[in-house]
C-alpha cells in the first residue's frame, strides 16, 4: 500500500470517528454536559472542548493561551497544552463547541481531499511537528483520539455504542500493537515468555521475550503460550486507554494466572 493510500485510510477513519463523535454530542442533555468522565479533571464538555481545541489548530485556527493555574490532574508540558482549550470555552455553550467541531473539521477535510497527503515521513503540522510527529504519526492518532473521546463521553453519560465502527477498529489494532512492550518492558518475565492477546475482532497478537528482554512479535499464535489474555474490545479498550478497571470476569486469562494479572495491570499504553 502506497502512503497516499494509507494516509488517506487514516483521513477517511478520522472523519467517520468525527462524525460519530458530533452525532452523539447532538443528543445529550443539557445536565450531560456536566457529567465527570473517566479522564481525571475533565467533564463531558471538557472532553468536548479539547477536541475542539486540537481540530481547531489543525485547521488552521489561531494558537490559543490562557493561565491554567495549579491543577493536580495537569502534569507536564502536554497536560498544560491540552487543558488550554478547556479553560478557553468553560463558558462557551455546548451548541456552539459542537458547532465549532463541525465546521473546523469540515474545512480540514476539505483540505485534506483537495490536497491529499502522500508523505508519511514529512513534518506534522503545527505543534505536533515541533515535538517530533510526522505526518504519518498525526493522522494515525486522529481518530485513536478522537474516538477514545466518544467512549468517555458514551460512559460518562450512559449511552453505550460505537464498538463496531470504523473508529472503534483502527483504535483497537492500534493499541494492540503496544502488547509486546507491555509485556517485555513493563512486565519483564523471563527470557522464553510467550504472551497472546486475543481481543474480539482483532487478530490475536502473539509475542515472545527474547535474552535481551525485548517481545518480539509471533507471526503465528502458539498453542500453549506461556499466557493468554482474551477479552472483548471494550474491556481492552478501558484498560489499554487507562481510562478505568474492566468489569469483573471480563478478562479471561489463561496459563500463568500471577503473570496474566500482572500484564492486565500494565495494559495502560495511552493517558
Amino acid at each position: 500500500m502506497s502512503d497516499r493510500e494509507l494516509l488517506a485510510g487514516y483521513v477517511d477513519t478520522w472523519w467517520s470517528a468525527i462524525g460519530d463523535l458530533a452525532a452523539l454530542l447532538d443528543e445529550l442533555e443539557p445536565d450531560d454536559w456536566a457529567r465527570t468522565t473517566d479522564l481525571a479533571g475533565w467533564d463531558v464538555k471538557a472532553v468536548a472542548s479539547h477536541i475542539a481545541h486540537l481540530e481547531s489548530i489543525l485547521a488552521g485556527g489561531p494558537d490559543e493561551t490562557a493561565e491554567i493555574g495549579e491543577l493536580p490532574h495537569v502534569t507536564g508540558p502536554m497536560g498544560q497544552f491540552t487543558e488550554i482549550g478547556v479553560v478557553t470555552r468553560r463558558d462557551v455553550a455546548p451548541g456552539a463547541i459542537v458547532a465549532e467541531i463541525r465546521t473546523t473539521t469540515e474545512r480540514r477535510h476539505a483540505a485534506l481531499q483537495a490536497s491529499a497527503p502522500d508523505d508519511g515521513a514529512a513534518p506534522a503540522d503545527g505543534i505536533f511537528g515541533l515535538i517530533g510527529w510526522n505526518t504519518r504519526t498525526l493522522l494515525r492518532n486522529r481518530p485513536l483520539d478522537v474516538w477514545m473521546h466518544e467512549q468517555d463521553v458514551r460512559r460518562a453519560v450512559g449511552r453505550p455504542g460505537g464498538m463496531d465502527t470504523a473508529g472503534a477498529q483502527h483504535t483497537a489494532d492500534y493499541l494492540s500493537e503496544g502488547f509486546g512492550f507491555v509485556v517485555g518492558k513493563r512486565v519483564a518475565p523471563p527470557a522464553g515468555t510467550t504472551a497472546v492477546l486475543d481481543v474480539a475482532g482483532s487478530v490475536p497478537v502473539a509475542v515472545v521475550v527474547g535474552v535481551d528482554g525485548r517481545a518480539q512479535r509471533l507471526d503465528d499464535v502458539p498453542s500453549a503460550p506461556s499466557v493468554a489474555l482474551t477479552m472483548d474490545r471494550e474491556s481492552f479498550i478501558v484498560l489499554a486507554g487507562g481510562r478505568r478497571a474492566a468489569v469483573p470476569g471480563a478478562v479471561r486469562i489463561s496459563g500463568d494466572q500471577e503473570l496474566g494479572e500482572r500484564i492486565v495491570a500494565r495494559l495502560a499504553t495511552t493517558p
